[in-house]
């Protein structure tokens, strides 16, 4: 399979860190949780409950382009996590880059805050979903998104997306 750089996105809970690092894992490809380039107060502002900015969020998507970039230019693939709740994000992170591809994590509100409810040790709190929902543009097709639903075990959500970049 051809190396690609892709972007797992969607809401908080949708399962990017773990669908992300097995597609990495799969394909030998790096991994970068997009939530580890947060600057720390976004982190901090988060774990308070309140909702990021566009401003807060514009240094920490230049810092997982950046990421993307150094992969690019190495000639590896890489997998990385990021929301990219937007398409103003997405064009930030993607917009242009030859070789990326975008895995949307689609699920419905009522499952994925089942599956928020359940985790332990994250730092975006459960009151934050329905905010993340209502910012959410989900992709349109001129973004060529791969799109899965978040609902069938992660190693069927893997290979779903592993088949849709055998065909780019």
């Amino acid at each position: 399979m051809k190396s690609f750089i892709v972007v797992v996105m969607g809401v908080s809970g949708s399962g990017k860190t773990t669908i992300a690092t097995r597609l990495a894992e799969a394909r030998g490809w790096a991994f970068q949780d997009g939530d580890d380039l947060h600057p720390r107060e976004n982190v901090e502002k988060m774990k308070s409950g309140q909702s990021l900015t566009d401003d807060d969020r514009w240094p920490w998507l230049r810092r997982i382009a950046g990421r993307i970039d150094d992969w690019r230019m190495a000639g590896t693939g890489g997998v990385v996590t990021c929301s990219a709740l937007k398409r103003a994000y997405r064009d930030v992170i993607l917009g242009g880059r030859p070789g990326t591809a975008l895995a949307y994590l689609k699920g419905s509100r009522e499952l994925i805050k089942q599956r928020m409810a359940a985790r332990t040790g994250h730092f975006m709190p459960l009151k934050l979903l329905d905010n993340q929902f209502t910012v959410l543009e989900e992709p349109a097709a001129d973004e060529r998104p791969i799109v899965v639903d978040v609902a069938p075990p992660p190693d069927e959500i893997v290979a779903a997306i592993a088949r849709q970049l055998e065909d780019r």
